[in-house]
């Protein structure tokens, strides 16, 4: 994550240690490291897609809310291009779902799955500040990018067969997707009231656990 001087930089350092127990999760290890039990990603697979699923309304909410609220025509540009990508997020999921043969119209969500998605639900509130859910929304590909970048850099053992997944999360493009968020974010937690950026990272440390115990449920 890139090191700088606005909230969220001071935020991560703060809690430094829950941010690494999300973005360096033993799932996450074991996918580096070559040890994953493949049951574990097919579970995550499964999971993932039913939660992608769920966040497809909230990313359209945030972007609704950046319409509506921030002072930049860019917010809107860059939300936007997440929320266009999700079509292809889920296609992506199907097909590894048939590579993998996880029957996704089976699939019930666990629930570690049911409490993000009830989180998400909460953050689409028309009372929920712009500020606050455009941090969450960072969050929450912040996580996944710098988690599978950490399984493709030098060193790392990743398995041929999961390599694609950790690219598609990996890659310098959704880096600076994220990069382009979180200075969004940054921008509208600098001037905040300080009831609002106490929301946001209250709503940060959420995403952070939630993230946490959906990697725990992957693992099994």
């Amino acid at each position: 994550m890139e090191i700088g001087g606005g909230v969220i930089e001071t935020w991560l350092k703060k809690h430094r240690l829950l941010y690494t127990g999300a973005t360096k999760h033993p799932f996450i290890l074991s996918i580096r490291d070559g040890t994953i039990d493949f049951s574990s990603f097919k579970r995550w697979l499964g999971q993932d897609f039913l939660f992608v699923r769920e966040f497809v309304p909230f990313a359209a909410s945030v972007l609704i809310k950046a319409c509506k609220e921030s002072d930049d025509s860019s917010d809107m540009e860059v939300i936007l291009g997440g929320v266009a990508s999700l079509n292809d997020e889920i296609a992506w999921f199907k097909k590894e779902a048939s590579k993998w043969g996880v029957e996704l119209s089976t699939i019930l969500p666990q629930k570690a799955n049911q409490d993000y998605c009830r989180f998400l639900e909460s953050l689409m509130r028309p009372e929920v500040d712009y500020t606050v859910a455009i941090t969450a929304f960072w969050a929450i590909e912040a996580v996944y990018q710098e988690s599978f970048a950490f399984c493709l850099e030098d060193g790392s053992r990743t398995s041929p067969e999961l390599r694609e997944t950790c690219q598609r999360w990996g890659n310098d493009g959704f880096g600076q997707y994220c990069s382009s968020l979180q200075n969004i974010a940054n921008r509208h937690l600098g001037k905040a009231p300080v009831d609002v950026v106490a929301k946001a990272e209250v709503v940060l440390l959420r995403v952070l656990e939630l993230e946490v115990q959906f990697w725990n449920m992957s693992r099994g």
